[in-house]
């Protein structure tokens, strides 16, 4: 009945609504996973597919605002958001083991959670699990799930840990994503009411369905 239950909350997932906010987490996971694959910055990904997409003969998708922003964030406080990830995998478990495709999701819902107070926690950890059960394996869903959860019940207190690292690790020597591209954000200009909405809407619809695992499925 248990497994039932899980593939019955799995299916209802399938469910979501796929609004503008979501789409440009998928497509920052998609980079991040690139990135990760190539060993090439992600951020170079980005400022070169954006280039590419200007011309029309070439067939890449434009790059939205909200994407850039986040690949940006994840280099910027990649090491923070990896330390996060790591302290709330179990004993058995370390970072470089699980998925990279699971890497690239909780990197992204990680920046989220941590250095963008706008979103929704349940909104980033929502399609997150989502994200999960689209690109990952059947138990990524359950552990992503459980994971993202026990950092959003303790949010402060790990929010607080991960911006005082960031400020010692500006007071000191510059760490590995200081290599990445300096790109300028300044000429993004982000429609919040319609990625909030989005963010509300994939919330309200998470809460009509069955709840996913509970952390102990947690890796």
């Amino acid at each position: 009945m248990e497994e039932k239950n899980k593939k019955a909350g799995a299916a209802a997932r399938n469910f979501k609504r796929h609004g503008s906010r979501y789409k440009a987490r998928r497509r920052a996971v998609e980079i991040l996973f690139e990135a990760e694959t190539r060993d090439v910055d992600p951020v170079a990904i980005v400022a070169e597919r954006v280039e590419l997409a200007k011309d029309l003969d070439n067939a890449v998708a434009p790059i939205a605002d909200y994407t850039q922003v986040i690949v940006q964030g994840v280099a910027e406080e990649l090491d923070r958001i990896d330390e996060t990830i790591a302290a709330h995998l179990s004993n058995e478990w370390e970072l470089s083991r699980i998925p990279g495709v699971d890497r690239a999701v909780l990197r992204v819902a990680l920046w989220e959670m941590l250095f963008n107070e706008d979103v929704p926690l349940k909104a980033a950890l929502v399609d997150a699990v989502e994200l999960a059960s689209q690109y990952s394996i059947d138990s990524a869903p359950d552990y992503i799930n459980g994971l993202l959860d026990t950092i959003m019940n303790n949010i402060e207190e790990v929010r607080s840990r991960a911006q005082e690292e960031t400020r010692d690790g500006d007071d000191g020597e510059s760490d590995a994503s200081s290599d990445f591209v300096d790109t300028d954000l300044a000429h993004l200009e982000l429609d919040d009411s319609t990625v909030s909405a989005d963010d509300e809407t994939a919330v309200s619809q998470e809460s009509e369905t069955p709840a996913a695992s509970e952390s102990e499925n947690s890796l």
